[in-house]
């Protein structure tokens, strides 16, 4: 395992226990999101980096009982968390590092990925793995329940021009990695980009 997984696998086993206790507020920003992703009932979705399945619910009440939800993460206390949290009844919950997916190309209809694009060792190529398991057209959406302002500032840091999901970065990353992106939303109470895989 490489280093960046360990540090990863690290700071989130740290926290699984306490993770929904910490943000008991994001459901309904979650909700939101994955309204936007567009899903129809009978799709196929991807939720990588689930963490504890925060996502998972709406993902199910996006697709069906016909649909396919997947919860995807690297670090087996938080899939625990969410199966605690009865959420592996919304999706079935895979330990996988998404930078090797154990699915098929073009499998899925959209990716929901929370908080999971500042934790990528290799976020190109990473974003390239992801866009190898979504179908043509599929869609992708990268979330956060707080904007990048308001992060920084839970963070003690500031915002700088290379920060990774400012538009300009962002956009040339997805554009690199076979994505384009339709919508960018960068506010206090949420970051939602949203990305189409092209043909």
């Amino acid at each position: 395992m490489s280093d960046d997984h360990t540090h990863v696998q690290e700071f989130f086993t740290a926290r699984a226990a306490d993770w929904d206790r910490r943000f008991p507020d994001d459901g309904p920003a979650y909700a939101a999101a994955v309204a936007e992703l567009g899903l129809r009932e009978g799709g196929r979705v991807l939720d990588a980096g689930c963490g504890t399945g925060r996502a998972l619910p709406a993902l199910r009440g996006a697709v069906g009982r016909s649909g396919v939800v997947l919860g995807a993460d690297l670090t087996p206390a938080m899939l625990r968390e969410a199966a605690r949290a009865g959420r592996d009844r919304d999706g079935a919950l895979l330990l996988t590092d998404v930078a090797r997916l154990p699915l098929r190309s073009s499998s899925l209809d959209a990716v929901f990925a929370a908080g999971l694009i500042a934790h990528l060792p290799e976020p190109g190529e990473n974003l390239r793995e992801i866009r190898r398991v979504v179908r043509p057209g599929g869609t992708l959406a990268l979330f956060h329940p707080v904007g990048r302002a308001a992060l920084a500032a839970r963070q003690g840091r500031r915002l700088t021009p290379d920060d990774l999901r400012a538009e300009p970065n962002l956009r040339a990353l997805l554009t690199s990695a076979g994505w384009r992106m339709t919508s960018y939303v960068d506010e206090d109470t949420r970051f939602l980009a949203l990305a189409v895989r092209d043909a």
